[in-house]
C-alpha cells in the first residue's frame, strides 16, 4: 500500500502577513508536511470506507464494525489538519490529484481483497501515517509550534493503536 513520496503540488499562500510567531520558512515547511499528513489521512480514509462496504467472510460483523469506527475515526481526523494548514497561511489541499501526489499511499486493487489482506493493508496504512507524523515532528517541536505538535502526537497514537488492533487479528 506504500509508495514514494513525491514533493506534491506547490504550497498556495493564502496571507502574507501570518504573524505567530513561527518563522514564514517554518510555517511552509509545516504546511507542506501537514499536507503530506492529510494527504494520507484522506487515502487511508478512503481504503478503510472501502473495506468496510467490501467485506466478507466469517469474521464479516467484526470486521464490518471495526471498520466503521476507524473511517469515521478518520474523516473526523481531516479536518483539523486541513484547519491547522490553514491557520499556519496556507491553503489545504483538497482534490484526488492533490492527494495522490502527496501521499505515500498506494491505491487499493480494483477487486476487493480477502478480509486478511485487508486488514494487512490496513495495518501497513496505520503505519505509514503516524511515520508521516513522526517524521514532521522534529521540525514542529524545533520551530515551537505546540499545537502542531499536540496534533501530530495525537495522530500518532491514534494509528499506532489502530495498527497494533488490526495486527492483532492477524496473530494466533
Amino acid at each position: 500500500m506504500s509508495k514514494t513520496k513525491t514533493s506534491g503540488p506547490k504550497l498556495h499562500a493564502t496571507s502574507s502577513n501570518v504573524q505567530i510567531g513561527i518563522a514564514d520558512k517554518d510555517r511552509a515547511a509545516i504546511a507542506q508536511g501537514l499536507s503530506h499528513l492529510l494527504a494520507d489521512t484522506y487515502t487511508l480514509y478512503l481504503t478503510t470506507h472501502n473495506f468496510h462496504w467490501n467485506v466478507t467472510g466469517p469474521m464479516f460483523n467484526t470486521l464490518h464494525m471495526m471498520f466503521m469506527t476507524q473511517y469515521t475515526e478518520l474523516w473526523n481526523a481531516v479536518d483539523p489538519v486541513a484547519e491547522r494548514i490553514r491557520a499556519l497561511g496556507y491553503a489545504a489541499p483538497g482534490s484526488y490529484t492533490a492527494y495522490g501526489q502527496l501521499t505515500k499511499l498506494g491505491d487499493v486493487p480494483l477487486i476487493p481483497p480477502k478480509a486478511e489482506d485487508m486488514v494487512r493493508i490496513l495495518v501497513k496504512g496505520n503505519e505509514a501515517v503516524a511515520a508521516t507524523a513522526r517524521e514532521l515532528l522534529p521540525l514542529t517541536e524545533k520551530a515551537g509550534d505546540q499545537p502542531t505538535t499536540d496534533l501530530l502526537s495525537a495522530r500518532m497514537d491514534i494509528h499506532e493503536k489502530s495498527a497494533w488492533m488490526l495486527r492483532s487479528l492477524l496473530e494466533g
